[in-house]
């Protein structure tokens, strides 16, 4: 019976995915928020879904792709410059934040366990729709990017403790040495898979990646490979799921692919992600008794505006500007993705019920809404703030030092580094040229003089970091007849000038119409060569 109703519950979630992440994305609303908008419909207020066993292990899957992905994002290289702010901030952080939303939710009247867990899931903000927002932006390599990035990575750990302290508790024997006795071995287990993974990262993956990376269906299934391997480690030490998927992602985000792979992985991620939020968003019943609605907005405005206020004076302290310290704050007013998944473990344990689980999804949908366009607009919203004398009392310094990095302009990009592209890429660097070499092997890219990028150009968003519409020129070199026709089409809409290799005749016809400006055509150039020799030594002497 549960198998006969799993595809029709299926298909709700997925169509009512689709159809509000379409409708949020014509009025700039993130893809969390449309799902669990959508899952509010379907769910508590038409009746259509009813989460089941079966779509409830989709959901979880869901959750180990997510965190996977989350791991992936959280890179030590990245963050390595700011490790002191992003270590001592993110514990007084997240120290700071606990109490205060413990002393809020107090006030608010919530018994002490149910303030607890808000304070807990108040703490943490959200990294996938963070860092999401600054790559579209561009601000990931920022100063103020690096150290929200940074202070995500501690978040993140804390969140593993947590996940790891649930998975020691768990049991009915809830005596001290019966509580001991589980939270030993699940630390243990924890410590000695981290180091597993890391060590793994460092001498392990990177030949066997490096091998696979060329192949994009290969890179992604070694990726999940790896994942589910750690996953299955996890479960051997009697480790939570998410901890498997989270220590994965991390280990791989140290490898120089860990930027393709997360593209990779995206789409699949996706989908599991839309039916985790939207059978999330049908377990919220706003009309479920004993809501208190004006606690709610209370806990939401301590979270948008609160967290930001503590933050900013932290960060004020290790002498960053006060514009850094603005925006690294912004980034932190919502709560995170891990709340979401730590209320729904709590509410299967039995401790939280119904209505306290309808109060932090609320107080997610408001936040992730709110703060959304406020990381978008941050410049202006700095601008409004210090106008009207809002940051005095921060006492930040008066100083620039998060400027933007110029953005490529007038540069020449070449795709696929075989013996052609890297011959054009050498002799345009040697000519002057500011030049961007492509290829998705790594070992194809080692020793050019010029910049290089470790991606696939299938991707709209690898054009848009390599900042296609504003080069001068772009060449591909591939040998692949698809990628060359969509990387035609892009350079033609953007009115890019392009040269492709027209590797076979047959092709030369379809570029022509895709409106490729020059063709390389080696073969025809060299049967045109050779018949002209011929044809020389045939001609006689005069």
């Amino acid at each position: 019976m549960e198998f006969e109703a799993f595809l029709p519950q299926l298909g709700i979630t997925i169509v009512a995915a689709t159809v509000f992440a379409s409708l949020g994305r014509l009025i700039h609303v993130p893809t969390i928020v449309s799902y669990i908008a959508a899952g509010l419909l379907v769910g508590p207020g038409l009746g259509l879904l009813r989460p089941g066993e079966a779509l409830g292990l989709i959901s979880e899957s869901g959750i180990a792709l997510l965190l996977f992905l989350v791991g992936m994002e959280l890179s030590l290289k990245k963050v390595k410059d700011v490790g002191k702010v992003a270590v001592v901030a993110g514990l007084g952080q997240v120290v700071l934040t606990a109490a205060a939303g413990y002393a809020v939710s107090r006030a608010l009247g919530f018994a002490p366990a149910h303030a607890l867990f808000l304070a807990v899931a108040m703490t943490f903000s959200s990294t996938v729709v963070v860092v999401k927002l600054l790559d579209q932006k561009g601000d990931l390599d920022r100063l103020y990017g690096r150290i929200a990035v940074g202070i995500f990575l501690v978040q993140d750990i804390v969140v593993m403790a947590l996940l790891t302290l649930l998975a020691g508790m768990q049991g009915d024997d809830r005596g001290t040495a019966a509580l001991l006795d589980g939270l030993v071995p699940a630390f243990g287990g924890m410590a000695l898979l981290l180091i597993a993974v890391l060590a793994a990262s460092k001498w392990l993956l990177a030949r066997p990646f490096a091998w696979a990376a060329p192949a994009p269906d290969m890179l992604l299934i070694f990726a999940l490979a790896w994942c589910f391997a750690v996953v299955m480690g996890a479960h051997a030490l009697h480790l939570s799921v998410e901890i498997g998927a989270f220590l994965a992602g991390f280990s791989l985000a140290q490898l120089p692919y860990s930027a393709d792979l997360a593209r990779r992985v995206h789409p699949l991620m996706s989908f599991f992600l839309a039916v985790f939020f939207v059978t999330l968003g049908a377990k919220i019943d706003l009309r479920a008794a004993g809501i208190d609605w004006f606690a709610v907005a209370a806990l939401s405005l301590f979270v948008l505006v609160g967290k930001l206020a503590l933050f900013m004076g932290i960060v004020s302290r290790f002498g960053y500007g006060e514009r850094t310290a603005f925006a690294s704050s912004v980034t932190l007013a919502q709560i995170s993705e891990f709340s979401f998944i730590l209320a729904t473990a709590a509410l299967a344990a039995g401790w939280i019920d119904a209505t306290l689980f309808t109060v932090v999804g609320i107080v997610g949908l408001t936040t992730i809404a709110i703060s959304s366009p406020m990381i978008l607009q941050t410049d202006r919203l700095y601008a409004f703030a210090r106008q009207r004398g809002l940051l005095r009392i921060f006492r930040a310094a008066p100083i620039e030092d998060d400027t933007p990095p110029a953005p490529l302009r007038g540069h020449v990009v070449v795709v696929g580094m075989n013996a052609l592209g890297r011959d054009i890429a050498n002799r345009l660097h040697a000519r002057g040229e500011t030049v961007l070499a492509i290829d998705t092997d790594p070992r194809k890219l080692t020793g050019l003089p010029c910049r290089t990028m470790l991606a696939n150009v299938e991707y709209p968003s690898v054009l848009h970091e390599a900042s296609l519409a504003s080069a001068k020129l772009a060449v591909s070199a591939l040998q692949i007849e698809a990628t060359n026709h969509l990387f035609a089409f892009h350079c033609n809409s953007m009115d890019v000038p392009c040269a492709i290799h027209a590797f076979d005749v047959s092709v030369i016809d379809d570029l022509l119409e895709l409106g490729a400006d020059y063709l390389m055509t080696p073969k025809v150039d060299s049967a045109i060569l050779i018949r002209r020799m011929l044809a020389a030594k045939e001609t006689p002497a005069p």
